[in-house]
């Protein structure tokens, strides 16, 4: 009897899995599978955009972390060319909440890539949606930082 009480509860599990993903109907189509933030970090307490920022030393190692509200969602460290990548399941904030209320913070002070510039403060970037890219079934959202900017602490 336990066997069978075995096998019954399988099915039902089995059956319960495709549900999740039924429950968003058409919007699974439109959704991104995931969600990729990435960008370049420089070292500069100038403003950090990208067309300008070409002159300016990379910042290797430094911490970026993605700020909705008050809460941190994610975060990844630069490496020696000072890019960063973070991937993001779009059912934990929607497109739409990580353009409008999100920010990316780097945390790592600015004197850990150049002993003249300051202590304290962070650079902070609103996000910018850069498009779709398709590779094989999966649809990744790709959005970039807008530019970091130097902003002192009070």
């Amino acid at each position: 009897m336990s066997f069978k009480h075995f096998i019954t509860f399988l099915l039902i599990a089995a059956m319960a899995i495709p549900q999740t993903k039924a429950q968003l109907g058409f919007l699974t189509a439109l959704l991104p599978s995931v969600t990729n933030i990435q960008g370049t970090v420089f070292c500069t307490s100038k403003d950090n955009l990208p067309l300008k920022a070409l002159s300016n030393p990379l910042f290797p190692n430094a911490e970026v972390q993605l700020v909705c509200g008050e809460k941190e969602f994610s975060k990844a460290t630069t490496n020696d060319g000072g890019n960063f990548s973070m991937m993001m399941d779009p059912l934990l904030l929607d497109l739409s909440s990580l353009l409008n209320g999100c920010n990316l913070v780097v945390a790592t002070p600015l004197c850990n890539c150049n002993t003249n510039l300051p202590s304290s403060g962070t650079l902070i970037s609103t996000l910018n949606f850069v498009g779709i890219n398709r590779v094989a079934t999966q649809t990744i959202a790709k959005i970039i930082p807008s530019g970091f900017h130097y902003v002192p602490s009070t």
